[in-house]
């Protein structure tokens, strides 16, 4: 029964390739556009503080900075730990019932050429 469902998972994976590829595609862009963009927009705030010289806008927009900074790296490090998770579940698929049959599905999403 498991090996049915697993070629069938495996059949599935292989047909929906591109799919998946664009997927892959879509989540690096995400992954270093959303990073690049929060970090730009709060250095241009603050950049507009320092030129309109208030001392509490400045303080305002290096807190609003800092802020965005760590969000722009946790969007990068979820990504990237959603990644290896997936992986290693991946990888401990490959050698089970199943045989690993959803692992072509996830290469493709997570651009690995090696696997």
């Amino acid at each position: 029964m498991l090996q049915i469902l697993a070629g069938e998972i495996s059949e599935f994976c292989e047909n929906t390739q591109p799919i998946w590829h664009l997927i892959g595609v879509i989540v690096r862009i995400i992954q270093i556009a959303i990073p690049i963009a929060i970090i730009l927009l709060g250095t241009i705030d603050l950049g507009k503080a320092v030129i309109a010289s208030k001392d509490d806008e400045i303080k305002a927009a290096q807190k609003m900075l800092i802020k965005r900074l760590i969000y722009g790296l946790l969007v990068f490090f979820v990504v990237m730990i959603v990644r290896t998770v997936f992986s290693t579940v991946s990888d401990q698929g490959a050698g089970n019932a199943t045989g690993g049959s959803g692992k072509v599905c996830f290469c493709e999403v997570a651009g690995d050429k090696n696997c």
